[in-house]
């Protein structure tokens, strides 16, 4: 698969480095009018010789930048288990004990190795809903790094300690859906859940204080500013503008109580790709106050929403560019079509889709990780229905024991309640293509504005919504002046991300590395954009998800 990939990708390269030849021999004066003001006075064709060096020169530096025999991990669950049940195969014919048709598993293997669109046309779906864009994985991009040149890590094998920590979390997050975010400290399950993950030590990956899961780390971000206030972002509940139009921070969310696919016979349904009853939603508008309604937001969002929305609440308080912006202190200019509001809203939405293609890529070309719905069906299997699958002993212990999860899941049934319907996507876990578009959306946004700047310092007082999420509140914790930009924006990066590990759809290394791998991309595209301008600019500097700061 990697070699025919490999020399596909390399022939279209040809391709284009011929074409690019070609127009800067012949040149495109021919197309235009000979009366051209604009080459009459910059003389003939010289400008598009100029940008067509620009886009070689970044061609090249993409070229020397990837390794000559660059290899994407996997963790050998695929090759491992012949019957596939460690590997993505939702919306496929299923047997009637949950296990994929091979036959149909092959297929999409063979469409994905080959790259063929009559064989991705010729995989057996299971029911009518079809498999989400497993081509894009497989498309270019004119600008920023190539999807197939940034590499994540393998993800955590079917049957490791830290598969089982990470499905624990997801447990723990189905159960605690209603609970609002800031009772987590003084609720039984929201303490059971800190006390249950910090038993798995450093295979739990999550957040901790003094080595232990509390109330107060538990499902957060991993970045210093993830840990300081309420559990959501400021910028989930800031009042803010679109041009003229007033943007209602209240939303519309589910109902709370239901909970879905928690039987095998609609598991087994959805997992064929069979479309579920539409859900319930509830009539009253409200404020994110607990995990069901930040999960209903990544149900329904729109791309890059929440980090536009993030966008309009900074330039509505007026907060500082970085200090690497040209126009800053400038005497006689101001930013605008560069360096200004509409060339960083429209950098912010353009990382969005090449942050796709790019995790798309990792999803059905090289991981095709399984959802915690179906990890959570092989435990229950295992557990009451005699499968011997090869789960880890420590899920299945944490269930039977009363003090852990099994003092809180339904007796017989391990079963993951899910937050939607149809639960997951028909697209592989791995990586998460929330999180990825977060990473990327979130780091164009850490460089453009001064990271470091306290909210209140820009009149922004920070709140937090009632447990009704009717109205919001001052926020009063001791740390309420210590929110800044930069730690706001970590935060709102992983809501996202976790909002999807909340709903059941996700893993936590999904949005953690796939933040990574959003970030990537983004200070890829920020590094070819230095190129492109006309002001002396020595680059944004911006701190990274894992604490080191880079200037691009």
């Amino acid at each position: 698969m990697k070699d025919s990939q490999q020399n596909r990708r390399k022939f279209l390269g040809q391709i284009g480095l011929a074409s690019a030849a070609t127009v800067a021999a012949v040149g495109i004066e021919p197309l235009l009018d000979s009366s051209s003001r604009v080459f009459a006075a910059t003389g003939s064709n010289q400008r598009a010789t100029d940008c067509a060096k620009i886009r070689r020169d970044a061609a090249q530096a993409g070229l020397q930048a990837t390794p000559q025999n660059l290899q994407h991990p996997a963790n050998g669950d695929e090759e491992l288990y012949p019957n596939k049940i460690a590997s993505y195969s939702k919306g496929l014919p299923h047997n009637n004990d949950g296990t994929v048709v091979l036959s149909a598993f092959n297929a999409l293997v063979n469409a994905v190795n080959n790259g063929t669109p009559a064989d991705f046309d010729a995989i057996p779906l299971g029911g009518d809903r079809k498999l989400t864009n497993p081509q894009a994985g497989l498309a270019f991009d004119m600008e920023g790094p190539d999807g197939h040149a940034l590499v994540q890590p393998p993800a955590p094998a079917f049957a490791s300690r830290e598969q089982a920590a990470e499905i624990s979390e997801n447990y723990w997050m189905a159960l605690l859906r209603d609970v609002p975010f800031a009772q987590y400290s003084v609720d039984p399950v929201g303490n059971a859940a800190a006390a249950d993950l910090t038993l798995y030590g450093a295979d739990f990956k999550g957040p901790k204080s003094g080595g232990a899961v509390t109330t107060g780390t538990l499902f957060r971000g991993l970045t210093p500013g993830d840990r300081l206030g309420p559990q959501l972002s400021q910028f989930f509940y800031q009042p803010c503008n679109f041009g003229a139009n007033k943007v209602e921070q209240k939303i519309t969310t589910a109902l709370a109580g239901l909970n879905y696919i928690t039987d095998f016979s609609s598991w087994l349904a959805v997992q064929r790709g069979l479309s579920p009853a539409a859900e319930s939603l509830d009539p009253l508008p409200r404020y994110m106050r607990n995990g069901r309604d930040i999960g209903q937001w990544v149900h329904i969002d729109v791309l890059f929403q929440a980090y536009f929305q993030a966008f309009l609440v900074l330039a509505g308080a007026g907060a500082p560019f970085d200090d690497g912006n040209p126009y800053t202190n400038n005497p006689t200019q101001m930013g605008f079509g560069t360096f200004g509001g509409p060339h960083i809203a429209t950098v912010l939405c353009e990382v969005a889709t090449r942050g796709l293609k790019a995790v798309w890529f990792q999803k059905w070309f090289v991981h095709r990780r399984l959802r915690p719905e179906v990890h959570a069906e092989r435990v229950d299997r295992t557990l009451y229905h005699n499968a011997a699958y090869p789960v880890h002993s420590e899920i299945l212990n944490s269930l039977q024991t009363g003090s852990r999860l099994g003092g809180y899941m339904p007796s017989g049934n391990a079963l993951l309640p899910m937050a939607f319907p149809e639960g997951s996507p028909t697209h592989p876990a791995y990586g998460a293509g929330h999180a990825t578009v977060a990473g990327a959306c979130v780091t164009i946004l850490k460089s453009w504005f001064k990271e470091s700047t306290r909210l209140v310092d820009i009149g922004v007082t920070p709140v937090q919504p009632t447990d009704d999420g009717l109205s919001l509140v001052p926020y009063a914790g001791s740390d309420a002046g210590d929110l800044t930009v930069g730690g706001e924006l970590n935060k709102i990066a992983s809501n996202v991300a976790t909002g999807r590990n909340i709903a059941g759809v996700h893993w936590r290394s999904d949005a953690t590395e796939s933040l990574k791998l959003g970030e990537q991309l983004a200070i890829g595209v920020l590094r070819e954009h230095r190129a492109c301008y006309n002001e002396v600019f020595n680059g944004f500097s911006l701190t990274k998800f894992d604490g080191t700061i880079v200037t691009v």
